[in-house]
């Protein structure tokens, strides 16, 4: 039997890299998947190779009339949720010299407040015994140049499922945190870096990794998928490294 049968999973980011590899994973071991993202068009593209019974629903995390919106055409569409994986995100680099109030506000609005109102907007549609995955990156660890505030935002997340844990014992419901490495993913793209800059960036995180490479989607999506199942009912707050022994070293 597939391990996601009959389950109620929503993706947020879900329209690319991590969200969009754990959407078609979770829909092939027979979960049904909502995912969520900023563009329409890109959503619209993203849903088809996904496959099953899966929507899209356009939203901006740190916007909580987009969240209301999101969780009533899901309470209306399947009346609960058995998995929530909260991945949505940015990451922009800024030496401490050149942080502005506005970056600030941009990766605490996002990554912080919208996590937090993404999980607590969910609560009442979540079953007991359900599962929350936090995407918390390494930099949560790990002090990388340029990527201050952006490394706060996910020690905030980290945080946050330890505090989850204890907060929702009485339901039963299991807060982890999935830690990718450097992942290929769109978000260089989105970074503001030129070609060169990339470039540097990727030689230094492949010299510094174990194992070599930069990760892939589908390998956090297996992690993700441990989190979300019966599999890892024993498992509550881990901080779940997949980042080829990079945070190890």
């Amino acid at each position: 039997m597939s391990r996601l049968s009959g389950k109620i999973a929503v993706i947020t980011g879900g329209n690319s890299g991590i969200g969009l590899a754990t959407a078609k994973l979770f829909a092939n071991e027979g979960a049904t998947v909502i995912i969520t993202g900023r563009r329409q068009a890109e959503l619209d593209v993203a849903v088809s190779p996904i496959g099953g019974d899966t929507i899209g629903i356009q939203g901006d995390v740190s916007m909580l009339t987009d969240l209301d919106k999101l969780y009533a055409e899901v309470k209306d569409k399947f009346g609960h949720i058995d998995i929530l994986f909260a991945n949505a995100g940015i990451a922009e680099p800024a030496l401490i010299g050149s942080v502005t109030e506005e970056h600030f506000d941009k990766h605490f609005g996002i990554n912080v407040k919208g996590l937090l109102f993404t999980v607590q907007m969910a609560l009442p549609l979540i079953v007991e015994g359900g599962s929350i995955i936090l995407n918390s990156p390494i930099v949560n660890t790990k002090g990388m140049r340029a990527f201050g505030v952006y490394a706060a935002t996910k020690a905030a997340v980290r945080s946050f499922a330890r505090t989850w844990t204890t907060d929702l014992k009485e339901r039963k419901i299991r807060a982890n945190v999935v830690s990718p490495g450097p992942i290929e993913t769109p978000i260089f793209s989105k970074m503001g870096l030129s070609k060169e800059q990339v470039q540097e960036f990727s030689a230094t995180v492949i010299e510094q990794n174990p194992s070599g490479r930069f990760g892939r989607p589908e390998e956090i999506a297996q992690a993700v998928l441990f989190l979300a199942s019966s599999d890892s009912s024993y498992v509550y707050d881990i901080d779940l490294y997949v980042d080829g022994g990079m945070v190890a070293v």
